[in-house]
């Protein structure tokens, strides 16, 4: 499994999924966009991320791209199945989806999700069921779900 993760804002968020991405034994992660990387501008580590990611930015192989575009045409040069976690009215619920060997998660920003040109890159676009009144989970929280029920 790769991730890739779009304009997330927080460098808290990309190091709380750098550490379950570990976990979950995902082979490498993609930070797209304005997504905060392991190192800053300068090369040096940040601090900040790897306070939470606990090592997992060293252990999970990561790429920055410029855009969410170039990394999908990327992976799907590869053969890998892109699956987008979001809200939609096209969505396939996560918990149903059977997942192929080869597979790409794409997660966005924390406030506006993924756009609708950026779904629509994806191959599928898999939702998670919300059955309370809030009708979002913390993009980190949401990796791990999405993570864990496609890694089984």
């Amino acid at each position: 499994m790769i991730l890739v993760l779009h304009n997330i804002r927080s460098v808290y968020n990309v190091g709380s999924i750098f550490r379950t991405a570990d976990a979950a034994g995902v082979e490498k992660v993609y930070l797209c966009g304005y997504t905060p990387a392991p190192l800053d501008r300068f090369g040096a580590p940040r601090k900040d991320l790897a306070k939470v990611a606990l090592g997992a930015e060293k252990t999970i192989p990561w790429v920055q791209v410029k855009t969410l575009a170039s990394a999908i045409k990327q992976l799907k040069k590869e053969n890998y199945l892109v699956a987008a976690v979001e809200q939609d009215k096209n969505s396939t619920p996560l918990f149903s989806y059977k997942p192929p060997k080869k597979l790409a998660l794409v997660l966005g920003n924390e406030v506006r999700g993924l756009s609708k040109s950026s779904l629509k890159l994806c191959d599928v676009v898999l939702e998670i069921p919300m059955r309370g009144h809030k009708e979002s989970l913390n993009v980190s929280v949401a990796a791990g779900i999405a993570m864990f029920a496609l890694n089984a």
